[in-house]
């Protein structure tokens, strides 16, 4: 595989930002997060991107990995839960306005497809619930979508509108997902399957056309992950 490191300096955080490009630029492009405490270099060291290697050697796939910083803002209980919060906002502002751009640049691409696993799949999700204009696919991974837990029982607007779980069913125009295909994967044994069973209910009360893939003999873990993800690609 093709592969790139890039390091830039994003006003959005106020300091520089990392990631590793897989392929290049051609086909769809992916935006793939890390899970909990991950780096940008996280799913090529466990293998997931290896495992769709042979798209991108195709030229039908470039898979972007971007930084996360969950550290200083999820878990950083060293700060108020109303920075905490806001920390991840600007996060969010670096993949939307930063990563998304420059993928769709290389792809001539109006729209860019989200993945991840685990937390990895809560930032691919909410990203893609939040932004729906920007985003063509979300696969999802294991999710864990429930973000209550790190903020202490702090609540307020930012809180409440990165909580899908909170947000989606207020929702009063679903028609802006039909053009995006949405797939959770989860399994038996997998310790977040009841987040995507009850994502997948919140679609459905909206009329948000999805695929639930409810695996037999599938956990939480990369070996999974690693026949997920190809899987989901070859059915796009």
């Amino acid at each position: 595989m093709q592969e790139r490191y890039i390091k830039w300096y994003t006003p959005h955080l106020t300091r520089e930002f990392e990631m590793m490009i897989f392929g290049g630029g051609g086909g769809l492009p992916l935006i793939l997060f890390p899970t909990s405490f991950g780096r940008y270099y996280q799913n090529k060291d466990f293998g997931l991107v290896g495992s769709v290697a042979d798209y991108i050697d195709a030229g039908r796939l470039t898979v972007y990995c971007p930084d996360a910083i969950d550290l200083e803002s999820f878990y950083n209980k060293g700060i108020h839960p109303a920075d905490r919060i806001r920390t991840h906002n600007a996060y969010e502002r670096v993949i939307v306005n930063d990563v998304f751009d420059y993928a769709r640049r290389e792809a001539s691409a109006h729209r860019v497809a989200v993945s991840g696993a685990s937390l990895g799949a809560y930032h691919a999700a909410n990203i893609a619930f939040r932004h729906p204009d920007l985003v063509s696919h979300l696969i999802s991974l294991s999710g864990s979508f429930d973000i209550s837990d790190f903020f202490d029982g702090y609540h307020d607007d930012n809180v409440y509108f990165n909580s899908p779980y909170e947000y989606l069913p207020n929702t009063t125009d679903p028609w802006k997902f039909n053009h995006m295909r949405i797939i959770l994967g989860t399994g038996e044994w997998d310790n977040t399957r009841h987040e995507s069973l009850r994502m997948s209910e919140i679609l459905n009360s909206k009329g948000i056309a999805h695929w639930l893939d409810d695996r037999r003999w599938c956990g939480h873990d990369w070996n999974y992950w690693r026949e997920m993800l190809p899987y989901y690609l070859s059915t796009l």
